[in-house]
């Protein structure tokens, strides 16, 4: 319950949603109840069950016949020679217009005499099937059977959904057999009709064959469908004419109801409507008015109230929403806020540890920043920092990287699961696009706004006394490394191999002026530049 009130704080429209569902099921359960007390006579109860009986027959009578109109026009194009010279996808056209992708009709087949599909409503060309061994098939090749309706079966292709088959026959110019129209009809179509009619409580609508096989009833119960009902005496009226009223035990439940059924034009199907004998009642229909209004008011008070606390709860959170996004992002370049980045190096690093994996950091810091603003104004640099942390963000690519504004002109970015040989790929990558940028500096030596960038890397193995801040640390001690080696450079550079020194000579005269990045100790990175390299650089950046 506490886990239910701290969602509906955390998603407001929950209330809203929740309060609507409680007037619906509320609303709902009181329409059953109204129709109960609505029955007031016995004549009342009958003229309710023929007038319903014919508006299901008229609907239904109407949909099926709009259907038979469409498979007569597949016929007749199935026929033409004209229409299946065609092209395939104008052929397709010709032979299914749209109405036969309505809701709940399944698809249109044409088969040859051996059952195999020619023509298909939903796939051009038609997919591969046979169908000789179905009833709807079986009973075309064996004669004339006009607009014939199958038993419940489920496609073998569209969706498995118990349905009907509607199929007439294809004859060639002599006569004889050449194939079936076949069409298919979900029994969704009659199980949704069915639930918009009111028939009370103990009431039920059934949909037979005239042959006593049951297509659809309600209330549903899947083992029904399919199953015949022609044996029972409650069956035998419904044969004796087109339509009618009686009162009768059903067959499939034992309830005794009052019927009215109607046959549904020329096909050969019967819609039977029937109302328990429980359910008439006239007296009651003075306090069903009564409850209805207090329902119904109660439910409006109850939305109106739930509509008031959803707006004030939306409000709140995006109130709190907008606040905690200026808190986390900065202002100027749109990149995550010291806070934040702070926030994600202790959980990166812990994560590193825990499952020793490499964290990489850099710091990226601009290029004679000072001499840029005092030359090009402050709106100027605004403008470059913001051109910096634009290719920063386009040049971290997966979604646990981040990047943020550290102070100034300098940022950060943290790289998961990264190796020093990546990380130095990134960072090139970065510098190469602050270069490509193109943004004139004319207190620098290339004469374009550049940046450097160092590098440090945690490799998963944390030694006594190493730390986050230590890392940050070690970064910021390369991008000083790079600011002394002529800035627009990364820190360290990749590993390029040494030649071997001439004899006689000393290693340090082989190798050339040892570069403060190649500093390493038992795979650690240790950066100690010289205090003069270290104050130089303080004092011009």
């Amino acid at each position: 319950m506490t886990r239910f009130a701290g969602a509906l704080l955390v998603r407001p429209a929950l209330i809203l949603i929740s309060a609507i569902t409680v007037a619906l099921i509320v609303a709902s359960l009181v329409a059953i109840v109204l129709y109960e007390m609505r029955q007031d006579a016995f004549a009342r109860a009958r003229d309710t069950v023929e007038n319903l009986a014919l508006i299901l027959e008229r609907d239904i009578e109407r949909n099926i016949e709009i259907y038979e109109l469409s498979m007569q026009a597949v016929t007749d194009g199935a026929k033409d020679p004209t229409v299946l010279q065609l092209p395939p996808r104008i052929r397709q056209r010709v032979l299914f217009d749209r109405s036969s992708n309505a809701q709940d009709l399944g698809s249109l087949f044409v088969t040859n005499a051996a059952g195999d599909v020619v023509f298909d409503s939903r796939a051009a060309p038609a997919r591969k099937v046979n169908l000789s061994d179905l009833e709807y098939f079986r009973v075309q090749q064996g004669g004339d059977a006009g607009l014939f309706f199958s038993k419940p079966f489920l496609p073998r292709i569209d969706r498995p959904e118990p349905s009907i088959g509607l199929s007439q026959r294809l004859e060639d110019a002599r006569g004889r057999f050449a194939g079936v129209v076949v069409g298919t009809l979900r029994l969704n179509y009659f199980r949704r009709l069915f639930d918009g009619v009111t028939v009370g409580a103990h009431g039920s609508i059934t949909l037979v064959r005239t042959d006593g096989t049951v297509l659809m009833r309600r209330p549903y119960h899947e083992k029904e469908i399919g199953s015949s009902i022609a044996g029972v005496p409650s069956f035998k009226p419904l044969l004796q004419a087109d339509k009618g009223c009686y009162i009768g035990k059903a067959a499939l439940d034992g309830a005794r109801r009052l019927y009215g059924f109607q046959h549904v034009g020329k096909y050969p199907l019967i819609v039977v409507v029937g109302l328990g004998a429980e359910d008439i009642y006239a007296e009651w229909q003075r306090r069903a008015w009564v409850i209805g209004i207090v329902v119904g008011v109660l439910d409006a008070l109850g939305l109106l109230m739930a509509v008031a606390f959803a707006k004030q709860f939306r409000m709140r959170l995006e109130m709190q929403g907008q606040l905690q996004t200026l808190a986390d992002t900065d202002s100027l370049t749109g990149l995550d806020s010291r806070r934040v980045l702070d926030t994600a190096l202790d959980v990166e690093w812990r994560r590193a540890r825990r499952h020793k994996q490499s964290l990489a950091v850099l710091m990226v810091d601009a290029d004679n920043f000072k001499d840029f603003n005092d030359h090009y104004g402050h709106v100027a640099g605004d403008s470059a920092l913001k051109t910096i942390a634009q290719c920063i963000f386009e040049n971290i690519r997966r979604p646990g990287d981040i990047a943020g504004r550290y102070g100034g002109e300098e940022f950060c970015v943290l790289l998961p699961d990264t190796e020093l040989a990546g990380a130095i790929h990134v960072a090139e990558t970065i510098r190469l696009a602050v270069f490509a940028a193109n943004q004139p500096h004319v207190g620098s030596s290339n004469g374009k706004l550049s940046v450097s960038i160092g590098v440090a890397t945690f490799d998963g193995d944390a030694a006594f006394g190493v730390t986050a801040e230590l890392l940050v640390h070690r970064a910021d001690q390369r991008l000083y490394e790079a600011k002394a080696a002529g800035r627009n450079t990364v820190m360290p550079q990749k590993v390029r191999p040494q030649w071997a020194a001439p004899q006689g000579s000393s290693s340090r005269q082989a190798a050339g002026p040892m570069s403060p990045a190649s500093l390493q100790v038992d795979g650690h990175a240790i950066d100690c530049p010289g205090e003069t390299i270290v104050s130089r650089i303080v004092a011009d950046r």
